[in-house]
């Protein structure tokens, strides 16, 4: 299972994300969390049809999305989408 969160610069919320993020990985000690700064990467973001930072998409590991959040997901957010991926 894989996270993406897409973040930028000027984004508040992304980091009340990344915390978010780290605990629910706390209980996922296989998923693999990726970190895109649009910025820094615009042609991910546009792959990833980025429209609003953060955004967190969930892949399970086939890399079928099976999560996408615009904005701060809670904890039970991602374990539940985490829970999902994985019995996909």
């Amino acid at each position: 299972m894989e996270i993406t969160l897409v973040t930028s610069a000027f984004c508040g919320a992304c980091s009340r994300t990344r915390a978010v993020i780290a605990d629910a990985a706390r209980f996922l000690p296989d998923a693999t969390v990726t970190e895109i700064d649009v910025a820094a990467d615009p042609d991910a973001a546009e792959a990833l049809d980025i429209r609003f930072t953060p955004t967190v998409i969930v892949h399970d590991a086939a890399g079928v999305q099976t999560f996408r959040a615009e904005g701060v997901p809670t904890v039970p957010q991602m374990l539940a989408a985490a829970a999902t991926a994985l019995s996909a």
